[in-house]
């Protein structure tokens, strides 16, 4: 299996679209990269020889924040939207949504499985 920045990737697919499964690289980074390098993306991840993937490697390290970095760096920015106290950063403590979508019928992703409240019971009329 080829390891492009200390990360393997799948062997059996093409180069561009094993790329896309290091944290931080998507489809334009991907080909961005491919294009820096003069790498062709349909190659797959074992027709790269190891002259195109150490030009890889280094054009992810030297140009990119991937992996570890990248998510020890959002890690630190929601956590200094929780310290200031913004808005924001309260959505993030209560684990709401933090871009303004609507949580009376939905963000179920966001709030988890839903809790049922007992309600009132039904009031008899004489």
């Amino acid at each position: 299996m080829p390891r492009i920045a200390g990360i393997d990737v799948p062997e059996k697919k093409k180069i561009f679209f094993a790329l896309q499964y290091i944290y931080g690289i998507g489809p334009r980074y991907a080909a961005d990269i491919l294009a820096e390098a003069g790498v062709n993306p349909d190659l797959r991840a074992t027709e790269v020889n190891e002259q195109q993937l150490a030009a890889i490697n280094a054009i992810i390290d030297n140009s990119y924040i991937v992996e570890g970095a990248l998510r020890r760096q959002v890690q630190q920015n929601v956590q200094r939207l929780k310290d200031i106290r913004s808005y924001r950063g309260e959505r993030h403590r209560r684990g709401l949504p933090t871009r303004g979508q609507r949580t009376r019928s939905n963000a179920r992703t966001r709030k988890g499985k839903k809790k049922t409240v007992a309600g009132k019971k039904g009031v008899k009329a004489k």
